[in-house]
């Protein structure tokens, strides 16, 4: 009679993911180009949200949300085409 406590395998632990799930991740959100530069490295900015946690989007999205009020403004401000010369004549 053999008085030996058979080896009890130790309990497999869980896998551990390569990454942390609450850390930081990208969304993969694309984001396609508007043909205007400014606006282009506005959005562009949204990228570096992806590398903060939640609190730290709110200052992201506000410089950009900034930024695009900005660049709409600006479309406002910009000189339209010269008006036409009058034709009027006073006192004829």
């Amino acid at each position: 009679m053999n008085d030996a406590v058979p080896q009890t395998q130790a309990p497999q632990e869980a896998a551990l993911p390569d990454h942390d799930p609450a850390a930081p991740a990208p969304l993969g959100v694309p984001r396609t180009s508007t043909g205007d530069a400014e606006v282009d490295a506005r959005l562009e900015r949204l990228a570096d949200a992806d590398h903060l946690s939640t609190d730290g989007h709110v200052e992201v999205y506000e410089d950009v949300h900034r930024g695009l009020r900005d660049a709409l403004t600006a479309l406002d401000a910009r000189p339209g085409p010269p008006a036409p010369p009058s034709t009027y004549r006073q006192g004829s």
